[in-house]
């Protein structure tokens, strides 16, 4: 399997994740990405024993887009350190069902995980163990069936992006699980994860890196789109 390596130094590593690929080894036993990505860093460096790649922060399975892992356990720490203060940007491009009315704005829930079925639902705020889940989002453009979105998440959440456009009416496009209503088994979501900023835990200065969506229906429909 082809990984894009976006950017690679002594601490951090940089990719693009191919869609429909588990982060880290889950009950299903595929091969997973850090397993890849250590095989390759072992191979590439002729590193002998055990290879060290540290996971600070996750893709749902069927989401695409850049990651950063960490190369070294000092840069583990403090990227997860930054994680913890909301100090690293994280932004998606999604294509969701609908035009929504407003071109700009903040959405804010209360989100509940039954771990045994994996699914993300809705809560009142007053629920004991509901977690606060904000995500900022623009319209960079729009048709008459689907709306093009830039998001910023505030907050860290597990299927936070798709179950917040869901319960606002907005499902994602190619969603199975929170948009089975409007979507075909088949269909391939439409949330890519578009770019990180964040300070670099040796050099401490800002970074940012970009990744843009392949040229695919419902990606190459937006003239906004760079994905050449």
């Amino acid at each position: 399997m082809h990984i894009p390596i976006l950017f690679e130094d002594n601490h951090l590593l940089i990719i693009e994740k191919p869609v429909n690929i588990p982060v880290q080894k889950d009950s299903t036993g595929d091969l997973d990405l850090q397993t890849l990505l250590k095989q390759d860093l072992k191979f590439r460096y002729e590193k002998p024993g055990n290879v060290y790649l540290g996971l600070v922060h996750r893709l749902d399975r069927p989401v695409g887009g850049i990651m950063v892992f960490a190369k070294t356990s000092k840069a583990a720490s403090r990227l997860s350190d930054e994680i913890r203060r909301q100090s690293i940007e994280r932004k998606y491009l999604a294509v969701v069902r609908g035009v929504t009315p407003r071109k700009k704005g903040v959405l804010e829930h209360y989100l509940y995980k039954d771990q045994r079925k994996n699914i993300v639902s809705t809560v009142p705020s007053t629920h004991k163990e509901g977690k606060k889940a904000l995500l900022e989002y623009e319209v960079i453009e729009q048709n008459e069936d689907f709306s093009l979105l830039a998001i910023k998440i505030l907050t860290g959440r597990s299927h936070q992006i798709r179950v917040q456009l869901s319960a606002s009416g907005y499902p994602l496009f190619g969603d199975q699980k929170y948009g089975q209503a409007l979507n075909k088994p088949g269909q391939q979501i439409a949330l890519w994860a578009h770019s990180l900023k964040f300070t670099h835990p040796t050099l401490k200065e800002i970074v940012e890196f970009h990744s843009f969506p392949p040229k695919e229906y419902p990606w190459n429909i937006w003239r906004s789109i760079k994905n050449d």
